[in-house]
């Protein structure tokens, strides 16, 4: 049966094809169904007839009924405009028009009762109303104009085409009216629209676009934004269940003897509760039978790298190979160096593999990886090449996984005909509510706690009016021998005022730090790979004392011996990177420190960032805090995974939502993962109809 949301939406009237094109480019809208679920952002009070005597400076619309009493004309070329006095009962109020006049005075004559509508302007010491809607105050337009009135977004070139907010209700309006109850079919079980009090589909989307009172729109609103998260929920959960049940692991077996070793003769520091917790769950992932597909979240300095070492030495033990793929060159090489000195003496071969890889040597690592003598392997994106084959690929690591696309890791788990356990790594902690959504197809695993012995870093904020203190303070931790780092924001946008704001600060620390006595380097993301590689060797090695970059260190090497961390317009940074920027220092034994610079003035919403990370250490309670400064938005990539699937539910405002959409798809899909229970079928036929929710083979 043909579905009638499907038609393309010039075909409704009022649209056509010039129309069509302006929804498709400037909205997305390129269905019937598309624009039904073009939601209104709010809705515009017009139950009630008020008087112009109830006018006041904190009015924001107002709907009037009353007569023209007159019209003039008033300024010249471009302050030109109409101005019509309008009359109630009550008083006066002036109507303005800055084009169209011949039409509006053709139109809208005096003495006839008319309904007025619009935002109450004060200009010379009287209200007028720009550009107002009117319309003649028969019994028809009386009740058409009564009720709640739905706001959409629009742009200017739609604008342009008659598709402002009041274009794109009429073409809801019509596409509503022309759809029945079969047209937008229920397909959430019975039990559970009983359960939560919930709408029917057909009701929620009509009420949605056209409530006729508040406790209607409400109404809608809920039941939407449940489905929304249901479907949200019900998508990860439906690919986990069908990845475990069709996808078959590698089993490792042992851990006596590789493992064991490391463990008790390697390992130069007690594991914390936490990764030992951690490790129990990879290791009984890893002895299911069953593909492991593992996120691990941990703040910086958590401990993460030694938790991916020993999950690899499972694989090494079982014959199989590993590889740790990392987003930077610098940071590929610091895990390369770290695990070579954790593993020396070990029968563990692990190699490096960068685009600086060439000649004989990359020759003779992809000939000893694909004959099995490397057992780990650690690299960036070069991992991902074709010439790069494995002889038993096992287990993938990947750090900081938002900064690999979808696609990228997909290729690497390729390289083995059964695919490999998986563990993903972020040093951001990602909020539990943002987790359960996006990361709704993989287990979660959480290090929330630190090493013992290290000290909390002391952030501050300070303020332009302040920087010769900080330069102070900067000097005597440089006599005591300690490093810093200043950093300056990168934003792509900017790029070229970005690198202006470095050069000029680089400027002014060389000032103030003059040679030879201070060594500064800078680091930016136009520099040479090579160039870039050599200045952060030479603060690695002491040979500087100052390291002025742009986040490009955000995700970058460890300097145990770096104890200060200025941040320069730290208002333009968002919590996250703060808090990421923050954990390049703290490293070492000795007392580290953080310094917020911003300007004299600042925004609120930029002091309670300031505050919260001079409060907090708790990179959890960051997360939620910038989740609900920032909303989901792009946080930890998560747009590739499907919060922007999400038109009405917020992640923060929703959390009861949230939860009784994540037990309900919970639920389903562990009693009837295959939907095919008779009260599951219609969400069955949904699925199968609108693809863009599951793309998994199970539901076809």
């Amino acid at each position: 049966m043909a579905n009638v949301l499907q038609t393309p939406i010039e075909y409704l009237k009022g649209v056509g094809p010039q129309r069509g094109e302006t929804l498709r480019k400037e909205l997305n809208i390129h269905t019937y169904n598309d624009l039904l679920h073009y939601y209104p952002f709010r809705y515009v009070d017009r139950s009630r007839i008020h008087t112009v005597s109830e006018i006041n400076p904190y009015t924001q619309y107002i709907q009037l009924r009353g007569v023209i009493t007159g019209y003039r004309t008033l300024g010249e070329k471009r302050q030109k405009r109409l101005v019509a006095t309008f009359r109630d009962n009550t008083g006066e109020i002036e109507l303005v028009w800055f084009k169209s006049y011949d039409w509006v005075m053709k139109t809208y004559k005096p003495n006839v009762t008319y309904i007025v509508f619009g935002k109450p302007n004060y200009f010379n010491g009287v209200y007028n109303i720009p550009h107002p809607e009117i319309e003649p105050a028969t019994e028809i337009a009386e009740s058409k104009a009564m009720g709640l009135q739905p706001v959409y977004s629009s742009t200017e070139k739609c604008r342009k085409k008659g598709l402002d907010t009041k274009g794109i209700a009429k073409l809801c309006r019509t596409l509503i009216s022309q759809l029945s109850e079969k047209d937008i079919p229920e397909f959430l079980p019975d039990y559970i629209l009983q359960a939560y009090r919930l709408c029917s589909r057909y009701q929620a989307l009509q009420h949605v676009h056209f409530p006729p009172d508040e406790k209607a729109a409400h109404q809608a609103r809920r039941r939407l934004k449940f489905e929304e998260l249901f479907l949200l929920q019900l998508q990860g959960l439906l690919i986990k269940k069908s990845r475990q049940a069709l996808v078959k692991g590698f089993v490792f077996k042992s851990i006596d003897n590789l493992f064991q070793s490391f463990y008790k003769t390697h390992l130069r520091f007690e594991l914390t509760n936490a990764q030992k917790k951690v490790l129990k769950e990879i290791r009984r992932d890893t002895m299911s039978g069953r593909q492991m597909n593992r996120l691990l979240q941990g703040d910086v300095g958590s401990g993460k790298t030694i938790v991916a070492l020993m999950s690899m030495l499972m694989a090494a033990e079982n014959g199989y190979q590993s590889c740790l793929m990392s987003p930077t060159e610098i940071l590929a090489n610091q895990h390369y160096e770290n695990i070579s000195r954790m593993l020396a003496g070990m029968p563990v071969h692990v190699a490096l593999l960068t685009g600086n890889v060439k000649g004989k040597a990359r020759t003779n690592i992809l000939q000893n990886l694909a004959e099995g003598k490397i057992h780990i392997i650690i690299g960036t994106h070069a991992l991902l090449e074709e010439s790069v084959k494995f002889h038993q690929l096992g287990m993938v690591v990947i750090d900081e996984q938002h900064r690999f696309g979808v696609a990228q890791r997909a290729r690497l788990w390729e390289k083995s005909a059964t695919p490999p356990h998986v563990l993903v790594m972020t040093a951001t902690p990602i909020p539990r509510t943002l987790a359960m959504t996006v990361y709704a197809d993989l287990d979660v695993s959480v290090i929330d706690e630190l090493p013992p012995g290290r000290k909390p870093v002391i952030t501050v904020h300070r303020t332009d009016a302040q920087r010769s203190q900080v330069f102070g303070f900067m000097r005597s931790e440089i006599t005591k021998g300690r490093q810093v780092y200043v950093v300056y924001p990168l934003i792509e946008e900017s790029e070229a005022m970005d690198l202006k704001d470095l050069m000029d600060g680089y400027e002014s620390i060389t000032r103030a730090f003059p040679a030879p006595q201070y060594q500064v380097s800078i680091v930016h993301g136009r520099m040479r790979p090579a160039v870039k590689d050599y200045e952060m060797q030479r603060f690695l090695r002491r040979e500087t004392q100052i390291m002025v970059s742009t986040t490009v260190i955000e995700v970058g090497v460890d300097v145990p011996n770096a104890s200060i961390m200025v941040i320069e317009n730290a208002e333009r940074f968002g919590l996250a990177q703060l808090h990421q920027l923050r954990g390049r220092v703290g490293r070492g034994a000795d007392q580290s420190y953080c310094i917020l610079m911003t300007g004299n003035k600042i925004s609120e919403e930029s002091k309670q960032r300031i505050q919260i990370l001079c409060s907090t250490h708790d990179g959890f309670k960051i997360a939620e805090a910038d989740l609900k400064l920032r909303g989901p938005g792009d946080l930890q990539g998560t747009r590739q995974s499907g919060t922007s699937q999400l038109r009405l539910a917020d992640l923060v405002a929703d959390t009861a939502a949230l939860e009784a959409a994540r037990y309900m798809a919970q639920k389903i899909t562990d009693e009837d993962p295959d939907l095919v229970k008779p009260e599951h079928l219609p969400l069955r036929q949904y699925l199968q109809q609108n693809p863009e929710h599951i793309t998994w083979s199970r539901i076809s």
